[in-house]
């Protein structure tokens, strides 16, 4: 059996025996490619917008879609560089050394997401783009030695990673505890940061990403599929990197290592980045405290990987691989980013964030913040990007209603993790690296957003 990697596949599926099944059979025969999925919601955000929005006209609408279209490029930059940092030092050989050990201890399924969970989880709350690699990677290393169903363990590794918004590379949570981030919305209205302690190290935050771990890792293990209905990995005719490794510089015609070669072997350049590198993070943060932001994240795992991966040209290769992961979202975040302006500058993401806003009361506007955020996150799927949609509209609802500020916040933020889980637009790198349509995953995902769904709002709500 051939890798599920192109749009239809030899396998048809049973017909289904059970919700999960159901929900699997139902998923492969109704969800589109992403990109189609995103075309589609931009016709669906238009009609709204032109139909309810304050100022849903057409000039309005075109302007405001070209706007979100190349505004987001420089974060959508920032979020790609954040993925391949992250591919290439989950691709460094003592990264990948410890994957193979790692993945020779699941011998059973149940001991595949007794891996799976714990070990993703913790890479994608420490970084997103870490977490997202690992997963995929360390699924197709158990997918070659044990006889598992691969959607159910790719889906697995993707429901782990679902917590990273409520980890150290959390946009949101980032971007208040940074002073004179564009996009520290508390700061610009009340003068002050949020730091890290009262947003992903507050006990609201920490006990559902922990219990949704663990929860979820429990409920995997009683979904995977009947023996007879396994569709199990294969990386027969696997293709090579050779095209994108190939050094053409490796030799010259007489057989000698040419001046090109060795400069390409030598650990020169890369000692001379991690010296600018770590000299610029030492005097940044002896000068301005500790601070981590998105470009910080960016540059610290620039620096691993180019540690890890040890010469220029090494790193350069695995970047080169990366890219070929991350081209289907270069397509994508224009897309996403003209729905974002047509909601923004049509007033449609406000109507949405007010509505829910007007009947909060200071202990309920967390929930409520959470509840709005899941119904934009399914159509703007960016956490920075969401939160210049909904922040300016929930922070002055929480100040004037003297309600928690970072619970709001991070109401939005937790939100993401479960929209992720039914919005694929993180999912396609996941999938494009372990090699698997992204319809089957996501039949299973979605009972990961179902179970953190109320995980997530009863933390909200009762965790102090």
């Amino acid at each position: 059996m051939k890798r599920d990697t192109s749009p239809t596949t030899a396998f048809q599926p049973a017909a289904p025996r059970g919700i999960v099944e159901g929900l699997v059979y139902v998923f492969e025969r109704v969800m589109p490619d992403p990109f189609v999925l995103s075309i589609c919601l931009t016709f669906v955000v238009a009609v709204l917008a032109l139909l309810i929005a304050p100022t849903g006209n057409v000039p309005t609408l075109l302007d405001s879609w070209y706007t979100g279209t190349f505004g987001i490029l420089a974060f959508a930059l920032q979020m790609i560089l954040i993925l391949a940092t992250g591919y290439a030092i989950a691709e460094a050989p003592i990264v990948q050394r410890g994957l193979r050990a790692l993945a020779a201890h699941a011998q059973t399924p149940a001991r595949a997401a007794l891996l799976v969970f714990p070990v993703v989880a913790i890479a994608a709350w420490l970084n997103w783009g870490l977490g997202l690699i690992v997963g995929a990677l360390l699924s197709r290393e158990i997918a070659r030695r044990v006889h598992v169903d691969f959607a159910w363990l790719v889906a697995g590794s993707y429901s782990a990673w679902s917590i990273c918004n409520s980890g150290l590379s959390s946009s949101i949570a980032l971007s208040q505890a940074s002073h004179g981030n564009a996009l520290n919305l508390v700061e610009k209205a009340t003068g002050h940061v949020v730091p890290l302690a009262e947003t992903i190290f507050a006990p609201f935050v920490f006990i559902p990403t922990v219990l949704v771990v663990v929860v979820m890792t429990a409920i995997f293990i009683k979904m995977h599929p009947k023996s007879d209905n396994v569709v199990a990995f294969s990386d027969a005719g696997d293709a090579s990197d050779d095209a994108s490794s190939a050094d053409p510089h490796a030799r010259s015609s007489d057989g000698t290592a040419t001046f090109a070669s060795r400069l390409e072997q030598s650990m020169l350049g890369t000692l001379l980045l991690l010296v600018l590198g770590v000299g610029y993070l030492a005097m940044e943060w002896r000068e301005n405290k500790f601070d981590l932001d998105i470009n910080t994240t960016i540059l610290i795992f620039l620096l691993i990987g180019l540690a890890l991966q040890r010469t220029p040209i090494a790193y350069a290769n695995a970047i080169r691989r990366a890219a070929r992961q991350t081209g289907s979202m270069l397509l994508q975040y224009p897309v996403y980013g003209g729905i974002m302006g047509i909601m923004k500058g049509t007033g449609l993401a406000s109507m949405i964030a007010k509505a829910f806003v007007t009947i909060a009361t200071p202990a309920t506007l967390p929930v409520w913040s959470y509840l709005s955020s899941l119904i934009i996150t399914l159509l703007v799927p960016s956490a920075g990007g969401h939160w210049a949609v909904q922040g300016p509209f929930v922070l002055p609802a929480a100040i004037s209603l003297h309600a928690s500020v970072p619970r709001t916040a991070m109401g939005v933020a937790m939100a993401e993790n479960v929209s992720n889980m039914l919005q694929p637009f993180w999912a396609v790198p996941i999938v494009a690296i372990a090699g698997i349509r992204i319809q089957r995953v996501m039949g299973y995902t979605a009972v990961t957003f179902a179970v953190s769904l109320v995980i997530y709002a009863a933390a909200l709500w009762l965790v102090h």
